[in-house]
């Protein structure tokens, strides 16, 4: 299960009556690790047209909260709206963030391409 969702949310959502900012506190409180760890690279995108987090998570505990955050389209467009930016994924943990205005960068282009997935590559992530 992806996210822990109370029951009163679960039956406005339900009715279809779910805002952005109940999804996104339901996703801050299930997934603490992928939280921070998109908060951070918000942060660090302040000032600048890209940042990212290239840290493997502590525990397979960790590292599932991210993929699951991030292979969710619902969870991740949740988290782009909320933090106004979006978001790229690299090797089971690597987190790339964009200002909007930056996706047809080059750097975003890179980011997403076969070849930079191809350059991200070590055998340590084979098996993440």
């Amino acid at each position: 299960m992806s996210l822990d969702v109370p029951a009163a949310l679960l039956e406005r959502a339900e009715s279809g009556a779910v805002t952005d900012e109940e999804f996104v506190a339901c996703v801050r409180n299930s997934l603490p690790y992928a939280w921070q760890v998109i908060s951070q690279v918000a942060a660090d995108l302040e000032g600048t047209d890209f940042a990212d987090h290239a840290t493997p998570p502590p525990s397979e505990t960790e590292r599932g909260q991210l993929l699951r955050a991030l292979a969710s389209d619902a969870i991740r467009g949740g988290l782009e709206r909320h933090f106004g930016m979006k978001l790229a994924f690299q090797n089971c943990h690597r987190v790339g963030a964009f200002r909007p205005a930056a996706v047809d960068s080059d750097t975003y282009r890179e980011f997403i391409s076969p070849a930079g997935q191809l350059r991200n590559q070590s055998p340590e992530l084979r098996d993440c």
